[in-house]
Protein backbone atom coordinates (compact mmCIF):
# COMPACT_ATOMS: atom_id res chain seq x y z
CA UNK A 1 0.00 0.00 0.00
CA UNK A 2 2.66 2.18 1.33
CA UNK A 3 4.35 2.04 -2.29
CA UNK A 4 1.13 2.72 -4.50
CA UNK A 5 0.93 5.34 -2.44
CA UNK A 6 4.21 6.51 -3.33
CA UNK A 7 4.00 5.40 -6.83
CA UNK A 8 0.87 7.57 -7.16
CA UNK A 9 2.45 10.90 -5.20
CA UNK A 10 5.88 10.77 -7.71
CA UNK A 11 3.22 10.66 -10.65
CA UNK A 12 1.26 13.68 -9.49
CA UNK A 13 4.14 15.63 -8.54
CA UNK A 14 5.38 15.82 -11.73
CA UNK A 15 1.93 16.62 -12.89
CA UNK A 16 2.21 20.22 -10.76
CA UNK A 17 6.05 20.03 -11.38
CA UNK A 18 4.75 21.01 -14.63
CA UNK A 19 2.95 24.44 -13.53
CA UNK A 20 6.18 25.26 -11.35
CA UNK A 21 4.90 23.96 -8.40
CA UNK A 22 7.10 21.93 -5.61
CA UNK A 23 5.08 19.59 -3.93
CA UNK A 24 7.66 18.86 -1.07
CA UNK A 25 7.28 22.75 -0.40
CA UNK A 26 3.96 23.02 -0.04
CA UNK A 27 3.49 19.92 2.05
CA UNK A 28 6.29 20.96 4.40
CA UNK A 29 4.10 24.54 4.55
CA UNK A 30 0.69 23.00 5.30
CA UNK A 31 2.20 20.74 8.16
CA UNK A 32 2.88 24.07 9.76
CA UNK A 33 -0.29 25.61 9.49
CA UNK A 34 -1.90 24.74 12.60
CA UNK A 35 -5.40 24.39 13.09
CA UNK A 36 -7.43 25.24 16.40
CA UNK A 37 -9.44 22.30 17.33
CA UNK A 38 -12.10 23.11 19.59
CA UNK A 39 -12.60 21.21 22.64
CA UNK A 40 -16.35 21.98 23.01
CA UNK A 41 -17.16 19.64 20.44
CA UNK A 42 -16.21 16.74 22.60
CA UNK A 43 -18.31 17.70 25.60
CA UNK A 44 -21.53 19.14 23.68
CA UNK A 45 -20.67 22.54 25.26
CA UNK A 46 -20.73 21.49 28.75
CA UNK A 47 -17.96 22.50 30.27
CA UNK A 48 -17.16 21.10 34.03
CA UNK A 49 -18.49 24.00 36.24
CA UNK A 50 -21.02 21.75 37.36
CA UNK A 51 -21.80 18.15 37.29
CA UNK A 52 -23.51 17.10 34.39
CA UNK A 53 -24.01 20.22 33.01
CA UNK A 54 -25.37 20.81 29.82
CA UNK A 55 -25.17 23.73 26.96
CA UNK A 56 -28.02 26.20 27.94
CA UNK A 57 -28.65 29.66 26.52
CA UNK A 58 -26.95 31.76 24.06
CA UNK A 59 -28.72 31.18 20.69
CA UNK A 60 -26.99 28.06 20.10
CA UNK A 61 -27.95 24.27 20.55
CA UNK A 62 -26.44 20.98 20.52
CA UNK A 63 -28.06 18.44 18.78
CA UNK A 64 -28.40 14.33 18.99
CA UNK A 65 -27.54 12.01 21.76
CA UNK A 66 -24.71 10.00 20.19
CA UNK A 67 -23.26 8.06 23.26
CA UNK A 68 -19.83 8.55 24.76
CA UNK A 69 -19.57 12.33 25.42
CA UNK A 70 -16.42 13.16 27.06
CA UNK A 71 -18.30 13.61 30.98
CA UNK A 72 -14.90 15.41 32.65
CA UNK A 73 -11.56 16.55 31.88
CA UNK A 74 -9.61 13.47 31.43
CA UNK A 75 -11.88 11.92 28.91
CA UNK A 76 -12.07 15.28 27.14
CA UNK A 77 -8.26 15.12 26.80
CA UNK A 78 -8.35 11.19 26.16
CA UNK A 79 -10.52 11.98 23.07
CA UNK A 80 -8.21 15.01 21.89
CA UNK A 81 -5.43 12.46 21.80
CA UNK A 82 -7.63 9.74 19.34
CA UNK A 83 -8.55 12.65 17.01
CA UNK A 84 -4.87 14.09 16.96
CA UNK A 85 -3.44 10.78 16.28
CA UNK A 86 -5.64 10.19 13.15
CA UNK A 87 -4.78 14.03 12.01
CA UNK A 88 -1.88 15.13 9.97
CA UNK A 89 0.63 17.37 11.46
CA UNK A 90 0.59 20.45 14.44
CA UNK A 91 -2.33 21.41 15.78
CA UNK A 92 -3.85 23.78 18.90
CA UNK A 93 -6.40 23.31 21.03
CA UNK A 94 -9.22 25.76 21.44
CA UNK A 95 -10.54 25.67 25.16
CA UNK A 96 -13.87 27.52 26.93
CA UNK A 97 -12.93 28.81 29.90
CA UNK A 98 -15.45 26.35 31.60
CA UNK A 99 -13.67 23.46 30.53
CA UNK A 100 -11.48 24.20 33.71
CA UNK A 101 -10.21 21.94 36.06
CA UNK A 102 -11.93 23.13 39.09
CA UNK A 103 -11.80 19.49 41.39
CA UNK A 104 -15.33 18.73 41.91
CA UNK A 105 -16.41 22.06 43.22
CA UNK A 106 -18.21 24.80 41.76
CA UNK A 107 -16.05 28.32 40.99
CA UNK A 108 -18.41 30.52 39.35
CA UNK A 109 -16.70 32.82 36.64
CA UNK A 110 -15.95 35.76 38.18
CA UNK A 111 -13.52 33.88 40.08
CA UNK A 112 -11.35 31.85 37.34
CA UNK A 113 -7.76 31.90 38.11
CA UNK A 114 -4.69 30.29 36.40
CA UNK A 115 -4.70 27.23 38.60
CA UNK A 116 -7.95 25.43 37.11
CA UNK A 117 -5.93 25.75 34.26
CA UNK A 118 -2.29 24.38 35.05
CA UNK A 119 -3.60 20.18 34.14
CA UNK A 120 -4.47 21.44 30.84
CA UNK A 121 -1.37 23.75 30.18
CA UNK A 122 0.75 20.34 31.84
CA UNK A 123 -1.06 18.11 29.25
CA UNK A 124 -0.43 20.38 26.35
CA UNK A 125 3.53 20.81 27.21
CA UNK A 126 3.31 16.79 27.09
CA UNK A 127 1.51 16.61 23.77
CA UNK A 128 3.38 19.40 22.10
CA UNK A 129 0.17 21.06 21.23
CA UNK A 130 -0.21 25.04 22.03
CA UNK A 131 -3.84 26.02 23.93
CA UNK A 132 -6.22 29.39 22.79
CA UNK A 133 -9.24 30.13 25.51
CA UNK A 134 -12.83 31.68 24.86
CA UNK A 135 -14.20 33.73 27.75
CA UNK A 136 -17.93 31.64 27.99
CA UNK A 137 -20.63 34.41 28.91
CA UNK A 138 -23.47 31.61 28.56
CA UNK A 139 -25.14 28.23 30.14
CA UNK A 140 -25.03 30.55 33.60
CA UNK A 141 -27.80 32.28 35.41
CA UNK A 142 -26.48 35.57 34.50
CA UNK A 143 -27.11 34.97 31.40
CA UNK A 144 -30.52 34.18 31.22
CA UNK A 145 -32.27 37.10 30.38
CA UNK A 146 -30.02 37.09 26.80
CA UNK A 147 -27.74 40.01 28.09
CA UNK A 148 -24.14 40.21 29.10
CA UNK A 149 -21.60 42.57 28.32
CA UNK A 150 -24.41 45.01 27.11
CA UNK A 151 -26.66 44.10 29.88
CA UNK A 152 -28.83 47.39 31.70
CA UNK A 153 -27.99 45.78 34.85
CA UNK A 154 -25.03 47.04 36.59
CA UNK A 155 -23.87 44.40 38.41
CA UNK A 156 -24.71 41.47 35.90
CA UNK A 157 -22.56 43.55 33.66
CA UNK A 158 -20.06 44.36 36.08
CA UNK A 159 -19.75 40.31 36.45
CA UNK A 160 -19.20 39.55 33.23
CA UNK A 161 -16.37 42.21 32.89
CA UNK A 162 -14.71 40.97 35.60
CA UNK A 163 -15.02 37.27 33.69
CA UNK A 164 -13.43 38.16 30.73
CA UNK A 165 -10.66 39.90 32.86
CA UNK A 166 -10.13 36.69 34.62
CA UNK A 167 -9.96 35.05 30.79
CA UNK A 168 -7.40 37.44 29.94
CA UNK A 169 -5.48 37.01 32.40
CA UNK A 170 -5.55 33.39 32.52
CA UNK A 171 -4.78 33.49 28.49
CA UNK A 172 -1.45 35.48 29.35
CA UNK A 173 0.15 33.07 31.63
CA UNK A 174 -1.13 30.14 29.65
CA UNK A 175 0.91 31.88 26.85
CA UNK A 176 3.37 32.35 28.54
CA UNK A 177 4.10 29.00 30.00
CA UNK A 178 3.53 27.48 26.60
CA UNK A 179 5.73 30.09 24.55
CA UNK A 180 3.29 30.64 21.89
CA UNK A 181 0.65 33.52 21.95
CA UNK A 182 -2.66 32.12 23.57
CA UNK A 183 -5.67 33.44 21.42
CA UNK A 184 -8.38 34.92 23.38
CA UNK A 185 -11.57 34.99 21.59
CA UNK A 186 -15.07 37.34 23.00
CA UNK A 187 -18.62 36.21 22.11
CA UNK A 188 -21.51 37.32 23.58
CA UNK A 189 -24.98 36.26 23.09
CA UNK A 190 -26.27 38.94 23.61
CA UNK A 191 -29.65 40.49 21.70
CA UNK A 192 -33.68 40.38 21.39
CA UNK A 193 -35.95 38.30 19.96
CA UNK A 194 -38.05 40.32 18.53
CA UNK A 195 -38.20 44.36 17.54
CA UNK A 196 -35.59 46.44 19.82
CA UNK A 197 -36.54 50.35 19.99
CA UNK A 198 -32.78 50.88 22.03
CA UNK A 199 -30.48 49.52 19.25
CA UNK A 200 -28.09 52.23 20.45
CA UNK A 201 -28.49 52.12 24.25
CA UNK A 202 -27.21 48.63 23.72
CA UNK A 203 -24.37 49.07 21.39
CA UNK A 204 -22.68 52.00 23.97
CA UNK A 205 -23.12 49.64 26.78
CA UNK A 206 -20.94 46.96 24.81
CA UNK A 207 -18.30 49.69 24.25
CA UNK A 208 -17.93 50.81 27.42
CA UNK A 209 -17.72 47.03 28.46
CA UNK A 210 -14.90 46.23 26.24
CA UNK A 211 -13.18 49.66 26.78
CA UNK A 212 -13.30 48.80 29.94
CA UNK A 213 -11.78 45.03 29.90
CA UNK A 214 -9.31 45.80 27.24
CA UNK A 215 -7.84 48.44 29.21
CA UNK A 216 -5.27 46.12 30.78
CA UNK A 217 -3.28 45.47 28.19
CA UNK A 218 -0.43 41.93 27.83
CA UNK A 219 1.97 41.47 25.10
CA UNK A 220 1.18 40.25 21.92
CA UNK A 221 3.86 37.39 22.28
CA UNK A 222 1.71 35.84 25.28
CA UNK A 223 -1.75 36.55 24.36
CA UNK A 224 -4.20 38.36 21.38
CA UNK A 225 -7.57 39.12 21.71
CA UNK A 226 -10.16 38.92 19.42
CA UNK A 227 -13.59 39.08 18.60
CA UNK A 228 -16.77 37.63 17.14
CA UNK A 229 -20.36 38.78 15.89
CA UNK A 230 -22.98 36.93 14.47
CA UNK A 231 -25.74 37.52 12.40
CA UNK A 232 -28.23 36.12 14.69
CA UNK A 233 -29.14 33.41 17.33
CA UNK A 234 -32.21 31.22 18.61
CA UNK A 235 -33.91 33.98 20.29
CA UNK A 236 -31.88 36.89 18.96
CA UNK A 237 -33.30 36.80 15.47
CA UNK A 238 -34.66 40.38 15.54
CA UNK A 239 -31.24 42.06 17.11
CA UNK A 240 -27.57 41.41 17.72
CA UNK A 241 -25.70 43.99 19.99
CA UNK A 242 -22.46 41.91 18.37
CA UNK A 243 -22.74 42.24 14.97
CA UNK A 244 -20.12 41.91 12.76
CA UNK A 245 -20.17 45.71 11.78
CA UNK A 246 -19.96 46.31 15.56
CA UNK A 247 -16.86 44.51 15.99
CA UNK A 248 -15.33 45.07 12.67
CA UNK A 249 -15.15 49.29 13.82
CA UNK A 250 -14.26 48.61 17.14
CA UNK A 251 -11.62 46.16 15.56
CA UNK A 252 -10.48 48.88 13.26
CA UNK A 253 -10.76 51.39 15.77
CA UNK A 254 -8.68 49.75 18.32
CA UNK A 255 -6.18 47.62 16.23
CA UNK A 256 -7.47 44.32 17.58
CA UNK A 257 -7.97 40.45 16.16
CA UNK A 258 -11.69 39.92 14.54
CA UNK A 259 -12.57 36.88 14.09
CA UNK A 260 -15.13 35.77 11.58
CA UNK A 261 -17.11 32.77 11.82
CA UNK A 262 -18.03 31.04 8.79
CA UNK A 263 -21.86 30.40 9.97
CA UNK A 264 -22.84 33.97 11.81
CA UNK A 265 -23.52 34.93 7.99
CA UNK A 266 -26.10 35.05 5.65
CA UNK A 267 -26.11 31.32 4.06
CA UNK A 268 -25.53 33.90 0.28
CA UNK A 269 -22.37 35.89 2.09
CA UNK A 270 -19.05 34.69 0.95
CA UNK A 271 -17.01 34.89 4.44
CA UNK A 272 -13.54 34.75 1.88
CA UNK A 273 -14.35 37.55 0.07
CA UNK A 274 -14.68 39.54 3.38
CA UNK A 275 -10.79 38.65 4.09
CA UNK A 276 -9.43 40.67 1.78
CA UNK A 277 -11.62 43.59 2.69
CA UNK A 278 -10.63 43.52 6.22
CA UNK A 279 -6.82 42.78 6.46
CA UNK A 280 -5.73 46.20 5.54
CA UNK A 281 -7.42 47.85 7.98
CA UNK A 282 -6.48 45.37 11.21
CA UNK A 283 -3.71 43.64 12.66
CA UNK A 284 -4.90 39.88 12.31
CA UNK A 285 -7.91 37.86 11.65
CA UNK A 286 -9.17 34.76 13.24
CA UNK A 287 -11.27 32.50 11.25
CA UNK A 288 -13.84 30.17 13.31
CA UNK A 289 -14.71 27.71 10.63
CA UNK A 290 -18.30 26.37 10.77
CA UNK A 291 -20.95 24.73 8.33
CA UNK A 292 -24.74 26.61 8.84
CA UNK A 293 -27.37 24.36 6.76
CA UNK A 294 -29.72 27.28 6.75
CA UNK A 295 -28.93 28.85 9.47
CA UNK A 296 -25.97 28.76 11.87
CA UNK A 297 -26.75 25.35 12.56
CA UNK A 298 -22.44 24.14 13.20
CA UNK A 299 -22.67 21.27 10.86
CA UNK A 300 -19.20 19.66 10.48
CA UNK A 301 -17.24 20.80 8.41
CA UNK A 302 -16.17 19.15 4.93
CA UNK A 303 -14.98 19.91 1.62
CA UNK A 304 -17.06 21.88 0.25
CA UNK A 305 -17.11 24.91 -2.61
CA UNK A 306 -17.33 27.47 -0.11
CA UNK A 307 -14.63 25.53 2.26
CA UNK A 308 -12.14 25.63 -0.71
CA UNK A 309 -12.33 29.33 -1.42
CA UNK A 310 -12.28 30.21 1.80
CA UNK A 311 -9.04 28.59 2.00
CA UNK A 312 -8.16 29.93 -1.49
CA UNK A 313 -8.55 33.10 -0.22
CA UNK A 314 -6.32 32.32 2.92
CA UNK A 315 -3.66 31.54 0.59
CA UNK A 316 -4.15 33.99 -2.13
CA UNK A 317 -3.79 36.83 0.43
CA UNK A 318 -0.37 36.39 0.86
CA UNK A 319 -0.61 37.14 4.53
CA UNK A 320 -1.05 33.87 6.11
CA UNK A 321 1.18 34.97 9.31
CA UNK A 322 -1.80 37.02 10.10
CA UNK A 323 -4.47 34.55 9.61
CA UNK A 324 -5.46 32.29 12.55
CA UNK A 325 -7.89 28.97 11.59
CA UNK A 326 -9.88 27.51 14.28
CA UNK A 327 -13.02 25.44 14.24
CA UNK A 328 -16.01 25.90 15.64
CA UNK A 329 -19.06 23.39 15.14
CA UNK A 330 -20.97 21.05 17.60
CA UNK A 331 -22.25 17.64 16.41
CA UNK A 332 -23.89 15.25 19.10
CA UNK A 333 -25.45 12.79 16.44
CA UNK A 334 -22.20 11.19 15.76
CA UNK A 335 -19.03 10.18 16.87
CA UNK A 336 -17.68 13.14 18.38
CA UNK A 337 -14.16 12.78 18.00
CA UNK A 338 -15.32 11.31 14.26
CA UNK A 339 -16.66 15.10 14.14
CA UNK A 340 -13.29 16.73 14.78
CA UNK A 341 -11.46 14.05 12.24
CA UNK A 342 -14.00 15.17 9.55
CA UNK A 343 -13.64 18.71 10.09
CA UNK A 344 -9.68 19.04 10.41
CA UNK A 345 -8.78 17.00 7.70
CA UNK A 346 -11.45 18.81 4.99
CA UNK A 347 -9.54 22.36 6.45
CA UNK A 348 -6.05 20.69 5.73
CA UNK A 349 -7.41 19.49 2.42
CA UNK A 350 -8.80 22.52 1.34
CA UNK A 351 -5.51 24.35 1.97
CA UNK A 352 -3.59 21.95 0.25
CA UNK A 353 -5.84 22.09 -2.44
CA UNK A 354 -5.46 25.90 -2.38
CA UNK A 355 -1.29 26.04 -2.08
CA UNK A 356 -0.99 23.60 -4.97
CA UNK A 357 -2.64 26.72 -7.59
CA UNK A 358 -0.06 28.35 -9.74
CA UNK A 359 -1.29 31.60 -8.31
CA UNK A 360 1.39 33.60 -9.93
CA UNK A 361 0.51 32.39 -13.54
CA UNK A 362 -3.55 33.02 -12.90
CA UNK A 363 -2.34 36.10 -11.64
CA UNK A 364 -0.22 36.98 -14.65
CA UNK A 365 -3.29 36.14 -16.60
CA UNK A 366 -5.71 38.49 -14.96
CA UNK A 367 -3.20 41.34 -15.25
CA UNK A 368 -2.69 41.25 -18.81
CA UNK A 369 -6.46 40.83 -19.34
CA UNK A 370 -6.71 37.11 -20.03
CA UNK A 371 -9.46 36.19 -18.81
CA UNK A 372 -10.45 32.76 -20.54
CA UNK A 373 -6.87 31.72 -20.28
CA UNK A 374 -7.68 32.23 -16.70
CA UNK A 375 -10.77 30.42 -16.56
CA UNK A 376 -9.96 27.43 -18.58
CA UNK A 377 -6.82 26.83 -16.10
CA UNK A 378 -9.08 27.21 -12.90
CA UNK A 379 -11.47 24.74 -14.23
CA UNK A 380 -8.69 22.22 -15.20
CA UNK A 381 -6.89 22.11 -12.02
CA UNK A 382 -9.98 20.86 -10.40
CA UNK A 383 -9.34 17.72 -11.97
CA UNK A 384 -5.14 17.42 -11.21
CA UNK A 385 -4.59 14.47 -8.60
CA UNK A 386 -4.30 16.70 -5.30
CA UNK A 387 -6.18 13.76 -3.74
CA UNK A 388 -2.70 11.74 -4.09
CA UNK A 389 -0.70 14.20 -2.79
CA UNK A 390 -2.58 14.31 0.44
CA UNK A 391 -2.71 10.59 0.73
CA UNK A 392 1.57 11.11 0.94
CA UNK A 393 1.06 13.84 3.34
CA UNK A 394 -1.26 11.97 5.53
CA UNK A 395 1.79 8.78 4.84
CA UNK A 396 4.62 11.29 5.57
CA UNK A 397 2.94 12.30 8.90
CA UNK A 398 2.38 8.71 9.80
CA UNK A 399 -1.33 8.99 10.38
CA UNK A 400 -3.78 6.92 8.04
CA UNK A 401 -4.12 7.89 4.78
CA UNK A 402 -7.89 7.68 3.17
CA UNK A 403 -10.93 6.21 4.70
CA UNK A 404 -8.39 3.33 6.75
CA UNK A 405 -8.80 5.90 9.93
CA UNK A 406 -12.58 4.93 10.00
CA UNK A 407 -11.37 1.52 11.27
CA UNK A 408 -9.91 3.13 14.37
CA UNK A 409 -12.29 5.66 15.62
CA UNK A 410 -14.82 2.42 15.77
CA UNK A 411 -12.04 0.37 17.89
CA UNK A 412 -12.14 3.10 19.63
CA UNK A 413 -16.04 3.20 20.46
CA UNK A 414 -16.02 -0.35 21.10
CA UNK A 415 -13.36 -0.08 23.59
CA UNK A 416 -13.64 3.33 25.21
CA UNK A 417 -16.79 5.11 24.39
CA UNK A 418 -19.16 2.44 24.82
CA UNK A 419 -17.71 2.22 28.34
CA UNK A 420 -18.89 5.51 28.86
CA UNK A 421 -22.97 4.59 28.32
Amino acid sequence: MNKEIKEAYDLASKKYENLGINTEKILEHLKEIPISIHAWQGDDVGGFERPNAELTGGGIIATGNYFGKARNIQELKLDLEKALSLIPGNHRINLHSFHGDFGGKFVDRNQYKIEYFHSWIDWADEKEVKLDLNSTLFSHPKADDGFTLSSKVKEIRQFWMEHVCRCREISAEIGRQLKSPCIHNIWIPDGLKDIPIDRKGYRELLKDSLDEILRDKYPSSIMKDSLEGKLFGIGSEAFVVGSNEFYLCYAIANQKMLTLDTGHFHPTESVGDKISAILPFIPELMLHISRGVRWDSDHVVILSDDLIQLAEEIVKSQAMDKIHIALDYFDASINRISAWVIGTRAVQKSLLYALLQPWDMLREYEENGQYFQRLAFLEELKTLPFGAVWDFFCLKNDVPVGYSWIKEIEKYEMTVLRERS
